[in-house]
């Protein structure tokens, strides 16, 4: 019969659809993928996947038990957690982290609530950036980040409440065209270059910061890519670009060599905690309902 590390490894590459990543995100070999794989096929009696040097592909039979499988194996695991975290409680140690100084100031007021919450839980602080936010959640770095939330696109995570909404401004050299315009729309990014996010950031998130187009249709020129959101601004700064930040950037990185323009027309920014779906403990759960309470009754 089937073991519940096969049907993991099984839905893991129903998801990735590639055997090297599934390796890493399961904690095996690809070798050991393969094997199993091959394994699941002859008790089914049929390919599940297709493989070619390009791709890997589920077949039908093979979607059909991923959609079978997956609620059975999820079950199972919210059983086993809420097992644990029945004879646990909430303690133990909870590791946080924020990308950006508006999450962590978000971030503070969440951990301040928990911790009066939950006294015999130990909380520790991460800073996290773009590049790698997701890989430590995924490697267990970070139980929970607080972020923007555009970045939970990948299926394996869960957003939780918006925390905050702010409204965008664009950074700008001081001595920039723009610099002393009360406001600028989208349009404007038509005449400038944007710098660049991180290229391990989720599409939709990419999107966001770097749109290719205006809201009319004209393109907007790319600038040079980014690793952090300091290297951004100083990026910003020596007029290679433009950036769109959040309203309170002015507060947290104020600047006399960058101007913080109001966007007229561009959607928010929305902050909240991410987690890993396979690690909604109870501890991941009361600190989500703290960081909601907290933002919730603070200004």
């Amino acid at each position: 019969m089937l073991e519940r590390q096969e049907a993991e490894v099984f839905l893991t590459l129903a998801e990735e659809l590639h055997f090297g990543h599934t390796a890493e995100r399961v904690g095996i070999t690809t070798g050991r993928v393969s094997q199993t794989i091959k394994k699941m096929e002859r008790l089914v009696g049929a390919v599940l996947f297709e493989r070619t040097s390009r791709q890997v592909l589920l077949t039908p039979i093979g979607r059909q038990l991923a959609d079978d499988l997956r609620p059975l194996v999820d079950g199972m695991n919210d059983a086993v957690r809420r097992a644990i975290d029945s004879g646990r409680g909430v303690t133990g140690d909870l590791h946080v982290g924020y990308l950006s100084a508006t999450a962590g100031q978000l971030l503070l007021k969440a951990v301040a609530l928990f911790a009066a919450r939950h006294p015999d839980c130990e909380v520790h602080i991460r800073e996290a950036q773009g590049h790698d936010a997701l890989a430590r959640l995924r490697g267990g770095d970070i139980d929970v980040l607080i972020t923007d939330l555009l970045i939970a696109s990948p299926s394996d995570l869960i957003a939780g409440p918006v925390l905050l909404s702010e409204k965008k401004m664009l950074a700008v050299a001081a001595g920039h065209a723009l610099a002393q315009h009360a406001s600028v729309s989208m349009e404007a990014l038509a005449d400038h270059p944007v710098t660049l996010v991180a290229e391990e950031l989720p599409e939709a998130f990419q999107r966001d910061r770097n749109p290719t187009h205006t809201p009319v249709g004209k393109p907007i020129p790319r600038g040079p890519r980014a690793a952090s959101f300091n290297e951004h601004l100083t990026l910003v700064a020596a007029g290679r670009g433009v950036f769109p930040v959040g309203e309170n950037t002015p507060r947290f990185y104020p600047r006399p060599d960058i101007a913080y323009i109001p966007i007229t027309d561009a959607p928010p920014l929305r902050w909240g905690p991410l987690w890993l779906n396979t690690n909604t403990t109870q501890r991941v759960r009361a600190f989500v309902q703290a960081a909601h309470d907290a933002c919730q009754t603070t200004p």
